[in-house]
């Protein structure tokens, strides 16, 4: 009887030799723009405390120009990246870091135009109008993902604070622009879907402890707050500030209560998510003001919040912030 012939063996691909290097901007993380984010929101305060201390606002521009240009720079790296392979962004959007990051990127935009409002009104609409409508287009591919992912990769998060109410940081621009009535929108639309968010959490919290690693995340509860009361003083709507004001205030103080436990893991990417909301409260008291409290916090965001931010920076620049956060790579 013959013998069975056995089956050929696959044909695999010989390995590249020299092996093939990754491109420059083949994994750049969106993790890193929550922290950029921080920067802007921080020149944003920092202009409102230097005008209420009656000192010139240069150095609070300088901060923005700053932060404007390394914003800038992240973008430019995540548009190569994009331009390489565009589906990466639905890649970058299934981890948590990558879909915060997406949405911090809009964000700042909306920053960025509150920040060059006041030297050109023109270039400030422009700079609105785009980064809405790029902010509407990551929160509808965030909702393609989230619907494809298993049930708990859907939980409702403090992240999706940025995701869906990340609109309310236009209303900023869009009252420097001369656009009062874009601005309450924002704010109306922000108490309904914050709101439901806040719900959704705090019962969350009741039944589970987030994992240590999450943690710092749950300061992003003190933004959407913060904004409403700033939006709410500029457009003089006192009592509503006032009341969201001190609703920002106990969430502040129910974070620094719970600091040790919420930083339990250490130093992370995650740290960025203190930035922006510290900045926000502060620009808060300083609006609705309460010009001493807000000095007291814009100078405990200036200790806290630049070194964070190089932390991070460093961190993308060194290539680990990519590794630790999962971003996807052309």
């Amino acid at each position: 009887m013959a013998e069975r012939a056995h089956p050929r063996p696959k044909l695999y691909p010989p390995p590249q030799f020299p092996p093939r290097r990754p491109g420059r901007f083949d994994r750049v993380p969106p993790a890193v723009f929550p922290a950029i984010l921080g920067l802007l929101g921080l020149g944003l305060a920092l202009r409102r405390g230097l005008d209420a201390a009656g000192l010139p606002i240069g150095l609070a521009d300088l901060l923005l120009g700053a932060a404007a240009m390394l914003w800038a720079y992240a973008l430019f790296a995540y548009g190569v990246k994009l331009t390489r392979r565009p589906s990466v962004m639905l890649e970058d959007m299934k981890a948590l870091p990558g879909r915060t990051g997406l949405a911090a990127a809009t964000v700042g935009a909306m920053a960025l135009a509150a920040a060059v409002a006041p030297f050109s009104v023109t270039l400030g609409k422009g700079m609105l109008v785009a980064a809405l409508i790029g902010h509407g287009i990551v929160m509808l591919v965030t909702v393609r993902v989230l619907l494809s992912l298993p049930p708990e990769g859907r939980d409702v998060n403090p992240g999706w604070h940025l995701t869906f109410i990340g609109y309310i940081v236009g209303g900023l621009a869009a009252l420097i622009v001369g656009w009062p009535s874009l601005a309450l929108g924002l704010v109306w639309w922000t108490v309904v879907v914050a709101g439901m968010i806040w719900a959704i959490s705090l019962v969350q919290l009741f039944r589970r402890i987030p994992p240590a690693p999450l943690r710092p995340m749950l300061a992003i509860h003190l933004a959407p707050m913060s904004f409403i009361a700033t939006i709410c003083a500029t457009l003089g709507m006192e009592v509503m500030a006032q009341t969201a004001l001190a609703l920002a205030a106990t969430i502040f103080v129910a974070l620094l209560v719970t600091g040790r436990w919420i930083t339990a893991s250490g130093f992370s990417a995650m740290w960025a998510a203190f930035t922006f909301p510290l900045s926000a409260f502060a620009g808060a008291l300083f609006a609705c003001g309460w010009e001493v409290p807000g000095m007291v916090v814009l100078i405990a965001a200036l200790g806290v919040i630049p070194p964070i931010a190089y932390r991070v920076i460093t961190l993308w620049g060194s290539g680990r912030l990519a590794a630790v956060t999962n971003a996807a790579e052309v």
